[in-house]
């Protein structure tokens, strides 16, 4: 496992439509694994393939306190979202001291695959729902600027 570059704002792989995996190997074992890594390192809530220059659909996700709920999303689609709204801040690790605040539905249910190709769904609210609302954008070459509404500014002890 390695720590992969993060992708910064100006990259145009940050805007490009990501492609479907067609490979279930090692290969994507190790990317996601990177990226897992790399997530953690950057304490990021998730990161999605773009962002460390790979233009697949692939994410991963840990919004637990004790960073031990790690979720991988490969080609990820939303299936459901609900009417009621969350509007809440978000950054990005693409886009350091960035943030702003930004609706979202309140729950999402996913269709995924895991790393061997197996279906799985899910059913997530809140910080989880926003999550991957936001790593399934950037898989589609939208990013937080294109979705921002109202600016945040962090106070200095949140920023620490």
């Amino acid at each position: 496992m390695a720590l992969r570059n993060i992708v910064k704002d100006g990259d145009p792989v940050l805007l490009k439509h990501c492609k479907p995996v067609e490979k279930f190997d090692a290969r994507l074992g190790e990317l996601l694994d990177d990226m897992a890594d790399t997530m953690y390192k950057a304490e990021g809530l998730g990161l999605a393939a773009p962002q460390v220059g790979i233009i697949r659909r692939a994410v991963v996700i840990d919004v637990s306190e004790d960073r031990s709920g790690l979720v991988e999303l490969v080609n990820p689609e939303i299936i459901y979202r609900s009417d009621e709204t969350q509007y809440g801040t978000e950054g990005c690790l693409s886009f350091p001291n960035l943030y702003g605040y930004v609706t979202r539905p309140k729950t999402v249910k996913f269709r995924a695959q895991d790393r061997h190709g197996e279906f799985y769904e899910m059913e997530v609210s809140d910080l989880f729902a926003r999550a991957v609302c936001h790593e399934l954008d950037h898989l589609d070459g939208r990013v937080l600027p294109d979705n921002i509404e109202a600016p945040y500014e962090p106070k200095e002890e949140e920023q620490a």
